[in-house]
């Protein structure tokens, strides 16, 4: 009983014996250092009181996960969900949602806002409406009667350029002739509200065009499309026909649309006014659409009208999701090629949005169980085939993963280089296209200014008024069209007689504006030659990379300096890490050699892999048990969690995106600007944000309040908090009587007769020995790196509120604090597997067993550190094989098995799996090695343990011994 439970005095209070054999070294006749007859026999129970310590926590996990299994509901974090966040299938949703418990299905209907707002803008901003309501005529004035409301209505329309609204006009077809307008946006709107026209619809050939028949429409099929619950997955646009109760909706722009006061007011117009007569009856007699009835879709009618000739079926057999299946007419019309493929754009656009929320991809592993189970017993298979192939092949990946690290060193560097050098606006093409654009004039104009002799000046300051150079291509290289060219209808304002100090030459890009003007851009343009874009940004010539739209992907620049001076860095430590492999030649021999010691205990001892299959086993139930029962705990989110106000604005519900970087903040940058929480998203888990219609909207005078939230799937608590480190506890748990185990084996066979090795099952001993003694050390171990890790993720939900909080200081201190922490966590592990292997040799409690660790590893630094550089890359290796073949089996079989769900949430629960299969097979390579070494290590300061080294290292021990005696002779 002396050292039973002994850890304090070993740590905190030192005894006289205690100091004696501080930094005491294995040798004969050392009381738990002899290690003459292999791992110490005389041994005592070490660190009991953690046994009760122990059990006490799993009663916690008990009682907890008791009581939220009567309050959860596990269905919430997979059942499908409409547009507002209401549960299909479900009567009474938050804050008095919509009764959907006869509609469980979740299908898709037109978005009006979306699907409605170009035809909407072509109207209100065409040049007849844009003549009524900004100049009249003689008998007419303007409708709009302020100059300010008829600039901001020529700024919101992207008519004149104005600065940070537009970059240039809206790319649609115009009308001079009110008529013509009327005859053209009827035949539009007709093919989306008269249902027999669906064909028309997806027809290049149709008054739409190409809008609705390409696939850059079902790319955003999200943008176009509601998810709503209704009865079953046939409800589509075949259900308004000879159905009763079918309702009307006529459309008109959101409250809170710019363009909601200028709709009202073209709505109100005399119609005697021959300005805007037409464009009042195309309001009043093409926008009305018909809508489902209630009883199939329980919602407001602007959030039921379905979309002409887009039917639907199930995702699979019994499936509560619907997907996209055209209608036979539509078929026939555009071919059966092009609807399937249209299909399967529009089901990978929505599919991608269901991948946003961690509830949903909770659930989405609660109806794959099944493959879970199948995939959690191959990874079993795959570790067992990885392990066979290393031991043939050791030698290979010790010279492999030197190579590798080399590698990694080159292509990191490249990384941060190309990653230094890398600029990125709207898009990767827009990009190019403009940077080849820029290249081709700066050169043709560099040789025809060689050629003439002429030198033009390309500067600019400020919004580049001042600009006189000759570029004459848009950004995008659209031809510019000359100031004064008398053919030229559009945009006739812009001349050299109307802007004299504009200097509006030839067709070179300026930016004319007087002082006195309201709308200014903020950048150089012109009219380009393309019918549909009027105007567009330049670049002065020699810009190659401007500055982009959205900024660099490396924010700030000094920012970018650093990156490319850290690619150099890196290669720098590639160089010196080259060098020290050179120099450590002897040591990464002897790291080969401890590498095919460990292959021959596996060869010469195969039933030692029981013990990881024993430990992923009870990995694999264990977590499948407890994320059953997270489950409960994690849908019980309270009624007062998420705010149930309106806001008028979508920043006031969803909160704004900062423009401050990391740099800004070191460097106190008052210039950018701070990200502000949103009443919907101001804690994490976060709800999402939807927007009402306009008679549920909310109104505070005159301001329309539209914007709502909907609860986040999931919420944490105290109770998760306690299953969740009774979670990390158990599986440390798991992981650290493995390691012990694997040094108790390794010990027992690397002490064994050189004629008895292979013969002695070690498993059995290894097994009484630990559970009947050491327990409670390995609890206590254990209990460390769990508390360490929990402390870790703590931070990270920190982070998390920090985050949503738009906290960017906070954000970053915490940043600091989990890579500290997690920088401290492989500290300790690394001293516990080793203080695991002084356990299973010496027989001491942890704490001892810590120490005498710590200063082993001390005196053998460059052995420990070369070992565990190479052993560390060889395990990346052995992750990498096993989490890959696991993850990809998982796919596959869940594409088959499986289609109606994202594979996203699986697969992830497929590589945990994985991670913790491979994490338990490589302990046993891995402790073999670092046990071997210790031994090794061990019959050096005993100078010599007799013949029962393995051959592979008996020539390192007889060489140090040899040493030892030219020293002692000398």
């Amino acid at each position: 009983m002396g050292q039973c439970g002994s850890c304090c005095r070993s740590c905190w209070g030192q005894t006289k014996d205690d100091e004696a054999n501080k930094d005491e070294k294995f040798g004969s006749g050392t009381q738990n250092k002899d290690l003459s007859d292999g791992p110490v026999k005389n041994r005592r129970m070490t660190d009991i009181l953690w046994i009760p310590v122990f059990i006490a926590a799993q009663v916690i996990y008990i009682i907890v996960t008791i009581a939220g299994c009567q309050d959860g509901n596990p269905a919430k974090l997979y059942s499908p969900r409409d547009f507002m966040g209401a549960y299909c299938g479900v009567e009474d949703n938050w804050n008095n949602g919509p009764n959907l418990g006869a509609t469980g299905s979740l299908s898709l209907t037109m978005n009006l806002t979306s699907t409605v707002d170009l035809l909407m803008k072509q109207a209100v901003c065409s040049s007849p409406a844009s003549e009524a309501l900004t100049v009249g005529n003689a008998n007419y004035g303007p409708l709009l009667s302020t100059q300010a409301e008829r600039d901001k209505y020529l700024c919101d329309c992207c008519i004149a350029p104005c600065g940070g609204v537009c970059d240039g006009s809206l790319a649609l077809e115009d009308f001079s002739d009110p008529t013509a307008l009327f005859n053209s946006m009827s035949s539009k709107l007709q093919e989306l509200t008269d249902l027999s026209k669906a064909t028309e619809l997806f027809s290049t050939g149709g008054a739409n065009g190409e809008m609705f028949s390409t696939s850059a429409f079902w790319e955003e099929a999200t943008k176009y499309f509601n998810q709503v619950c209704v009865t079953d997955c046939t409800v589509d646009y075949t259900t308004i026909n000879g159905s009763s109760g079918i309702r009307t909706f006529t459309y008109k722009p959101p409250p809170d649309s710019d363009f909601y006061d200028i709709w009202n007011t073209l709505l109100n117009a005399n119609t005697a006014n021959p300005l805007v007569a037409k464009i009042t009856e195309l309001i009043n007699a093409s926008f009305t659409f018909e809508a489902l009835p209630f009883a199939t879709c329980p919602y407001n009618p602007e959030f039921c009208v379905p979309f002409p000739g887009v039917g639907f079926q199930e995702l699979a057999g019994n499936s509560m999701y619907c997907t996209f299946d055209f209608a036979g007419e539509v078929i026939d019309a555009i071919g059966s090629g092009a609807a399937e493929a249209l299909r399967a754009i529009g089901v990978m656009d929505i599919a991608s949005s269901a991948t946003t929320e961690l509830g949903k991809l909770a659930g989405d592993f609660l109806s794959a169980i099944d493959a879970f189970i199948v995939i959690s017993v191959l990874s079993f298979v795959i570790g067992i085939v990885f392990l066979v192939v290393l031991r043939f092949t050791i030698g290979i990946c010790v010279w492999i993963a030197i190579v590798i690290s080399i590698l990694m060193f080159i292509l990191g560097g490249a990384f941060i280089f190309t990653l230094s050098i890398q600029c990125s606006d709207a898009g990767l093409l827009e990009t190019g296209i403009q940077t080849s654009v820029a290249i081709a004039i700066a050169g043709t104009t560099a040789v025809s200014q060689t050629i003439t002799g002429e030198e033009v000046s390309e500067e600019c300051t400020g919004d580049c008024q001042d600009y006189r150079g000759v570029q004459h291509y848009s950004k995008n290289g659209l031809s510019c069209v000359t100031w004064d060219d008398p053919s030229r209808t559009r945009m006739s304002q812009y001349s050299s007689t109307a802007y004299p100090e504009a200097d509006l030459e030839k067709n070179y890009c300026r930016n004319p504006y007087k002082a006195n003007d309201t709308l200014k851009h903020d950048t150089i343009w012109c009219i380009t030659s393309d019918e549909l874009v009027k105007w567009e940004e330049c670049y002065p010539i020699g810009v190659i990379i401007p500055e982009c739209d959205d900024g660099h992907e490396i924010e700030p620049e000094e920012w970018r300096t650093i990156l490319h001076y850290t690619s150099y860095v890196i290669w720098g430590l590639g160089g010196v890490w080259l060098i020290i492999i050179i120099c450590m030649v002897k040591r990464i021999n002897l790291a080969i050699s401890l590498n095919k010691v460990a292959a021959l205990f596996l060869a010469r001892n195969p039933h030692v892999v029981l013990i990881p299959i024993v430990q992923a086993l009870v990995a694999i139930i264990w977590t499948l048990l407890w994320m059953l029962s997270a489950a409960f705990l994690l849908s019980q989110v309270p009624e007062t969690y998420t705010p149930t106000a309106s806001y008028a604005t979508y920043a006031d519900a969803y909160g704004t995106s900062g423009t401050c970087t990391f740099w800004d903040t070191l460097t106190g940058n008052t210039d950018c600007t701070e990200g502000t929480p949103g009443a919907c998203n101001d804690m994490w888990p976060s709800g999402s944000v939807w927007k009402a219609s306009g008679d549920q909207c909310e109104f505070d005078g005159d301001i329309a309040k539209c914007w709502r939230c909907s609860q986040p799937r999931y919420a944490l608590d105290y109770r998760f908090a306690i299953s969740f480190f009774v979670f990390l506890w158990n599986n440390a748990f798991n992981v650290a009587m493995g390691q012990i185990l694997i040094a108790m084996c390794v010990g027992i066979w690397f002490f064994t007769k050189k004629e008895d090795k292979g013969k002695v099952s070690v498993v059995p001993q290894a097994l009484r020995t630990i559970f009947r003694y050491h327990v409670g050390s390995v609890l206590f171990g254990s209990f460390i790196v769990a508390l360490v890790q929990f402390i870790r993720y703590l931070m990270k939900y920190f982070e998390k509120q920090a985050e949503a909080q738009k906290n960017r200081i906070m954000v970053y201190i915490l940043k600091c604090v989990q890579c500290c922490i997690w920088c401290f966590e492989k500290c300790i592990k690394f001293l516990n597997k080793n203080a695991y292997i002084q356990i299973a040799l010496c027989g001491t409690n942890f704490c001892k067993s810590a120490k005498e660790a710590f200063f082993l590893i001390a005196r053998n630094f460059l052995r420990f550190g070369a070992i565990a550089a190479l052993s560390g890359i060889i395990h990346g290796i052995g992750f990498v094989c096993i989490m890959s073949g696991t993850a990809v089996a998982g796919y596959l079989y869940m594409q088959e098995l499986h289609p109606d769900l994202s594979p996203f949430m699986p697969c992830v629960c497929f590589l945990f799996v994985s991670y913790v299969v491979s994490k338990l097979f490589m302990n046993v390579f891995g402790l073999a090695v670092d046990t071997s070494l210790q031994c090794f290590l061990a019959c050096e300061e005993m100078d010599g343990c007799g013949d029962f080294v393995p051959s592979t290292l008996r020539n390192f021990v007889k060489k140090k011994i040899e040493g030892k005696g030219e020293a002692d002779s000398d």
